[in-house]
């Protein structure tokens, strides 16, 4: 009996009883918060894109290496959850700030950044963002688009995905066209011929 309290009373105290000060995890949380937004803005738009293997690779192993950083010396249920509540209203407060002042929203979030235009690459702009060319074709093709050509516009949004829109029409739609223009034409002569052929029979 005294075992089984004595389990319990143990039991509670490491779900219940955070290992570190609730300051030092809070303090913690909004550290390792704000030095990741820094991070990652440094890093690029494209990393939060998830655009090659690499980039995911470092993604999934950062979460990992800034865990024990927010943890400290706790394995608690409540130190957990003081951590979550405390990244999610960090997160809330930054959000609703930026939302007011375009500046620091522009400062910290960033621009689009043109990788095409008008079916030609923007190699200035995807030097600077690090984005290759066969990285951006593997973009479209995701997409359904086949050739770069095609692309008017190609831009890496602020959340490090990659947008297209294509020309309209498309120069695939364009050539079609033509041939059915060309089809439609000789259709027409045959027709001619044939109302020819037909009146010089009757004449004769």
């Amino acid at each position: 009996m005294v075992n089984s309290v004595m389990i319990l009373s143990q039991l509670s105290t490491d779900l219940l009883v955070p290992g570190v000060s609730i300051a030092e995890k809070v303090a913690r949380s909004v550290i390792v918060y704000g030095f990741l937004i820094v991070l990652l803005r440094i890093a690029g738009k494209r990393t939060l894109g998830q655009l090659t293997s690499f980039d995911l690779v470092v993604l999934l192993l950062l979460s990992n290496t800034v865990q024990n950083a927010i943890i400290g010396n706790d394995n608690s249920l409540t130190g957990g959850l003081i951590g979550a509540v405390v990244l999610i209203a960090a997160n809330y407060l930054v959000v609703r700030a930026l939302y007011h002042h375009k500046k620091a929203d522009r400062a910290i979030e960033g621009s689009t950044s043109i990788l095409v235009h008008h079916g030609k690459f923007m190699d200035a702009n995807m030097k600077r963002q690090l984005i290759t060319r066969g990285e951006l074709e593997s973009c479209a093709r995701k997409q359904g688009i086949s050739r770069i050509s095609d692309v008017r516009v190609a831009r890496l949004e602020i959340g490090g995905a990659v947008t297209f829109e294509l020309e309209s029409p498309t120069e695939h739609e364009k050539h079609l066209a033509e041939l059915i223009t060309r089809l439609e034409r000789i259709e027409t002569m045959l027709g001619r011929l044939e109302a020819s052929g037909n009146d010089q029979e009757s004449d004769v």
